[in-house]
């Protein structure tokens, strides 16, 4: 009888640095562009050979069906050789426009390929599973823009950067977000202004167009948005489209601990 071992898998967050939904396509997605920063905020995924393939989950729970958790989804799709059981410790909570569902897929692609296909097949192979996922195939800070599928490398470092989220309980579905937006053209190109202005100062040119809707929706969030302003970000935001906010500060910044809202402490994978 073999002896299996369990591989565990830290799949990351990542946020959004401006979101602009530019317009409509002809098969009801949208062209959007967006810069993605993978940061260290993490699922944990239990794997290992089994009889059969199974999941399991714990920590935040996640609603609706098993079957239509990206992780099964990723197996049905690579068919791999052998049956895994697989045990999701989720921690990246679900509807925050964080990507926990889709950085979950892709290092678990990631683990099944084992190099077989090279880093482009595999990033056109995750396209089949999520608009995120070939994101999180390479997870390092991208342009990225078309249907979210289509990235450009992106020169920015926030290396010594301290980045602080807060989530509120309430969350925004994807779809509900897309069918509450009007797509319009940005008055600014975010790929120049990231690359060629101060961090202190994007917040006079980048913006995600989700806010509007989100914060008409939830009304906590632009308490959240002013209390991280207020403890000193030099950019705030919400990521993705919603609901968690972020903050970017300087790695040195002491921030006073507020037992109004729990802060998650993280900063950007380089």
């Amino acid at each position: 009888r073999p002896i299996w071992f369990s591989m565990l898998i830290y799949p990351n967050a990542k946020i959004n640095i401006g979101l602009n939904i530019i317009s409509r396509r002809n098969d009801g997605f949208h062209n959007i562009e967006s810069c993605f920063c993978p940061i260290s905020f993490q699922d944990i995924i239990e794997i290992k050979p089994s009889n059969y393939t199974s999941l399991t989950t714990s920590g935040i729970k996640i609603p609706g069906n098993i079957n239509d958790n990206l992780i099964l989804k990723t197996i049905r799709k690579f068919k791999p050789n052998t049956n895994y059981k697989i045990h999701l410790h989720k921690i990246i909570p679900i509807g925050s426009g964080l990507g926990g569902g889709s950085s979950d897929a892709s290092f678990l692609l990631n683990y099944l390929n084992n190099k077989k296909m090279s880093k482009k097949e595999l990033i056109n192979f995750s396209k089949k599973i999520g608009s995120d996922c070939p994101f999180f195939i390479e997870n390092k800070n991208k342009y990225v823009f078309g249907t979210g599928e289509e990235m450009k490398d992106i020169n920015i470092d926030l290396n010594d950067k301290k980045i602080v989220i807060i989530i509120p309980e309430k969350s925004i579905s994807t779809i509900e977000a897309y069918n509450n937006i009007r797509p319009k053209k940005p008055k600014f190109k975010l790929k120049e202004i990231l690359e060629n202005e101060p961090l202190e100062k994007w917040k006079n040119f980048i913006k995600n167009d989700f806010e509007t809707y989100a914060f008409s929706k939830i009304k906590e969030l632009k308490n959240i948005k002013n209390h991280i302003n207020r403890l000193g970000a030099q950019f705030v935001s919400m990521t993705g489209s919603g609901s968690a906010i972020y903050g970017i500060f300087n790695n040195n910044s002491s921030i006073k601990d507020n037992k109004k809202y729990n802060l998650i402490i993280s900063k950007v994978i380089s």
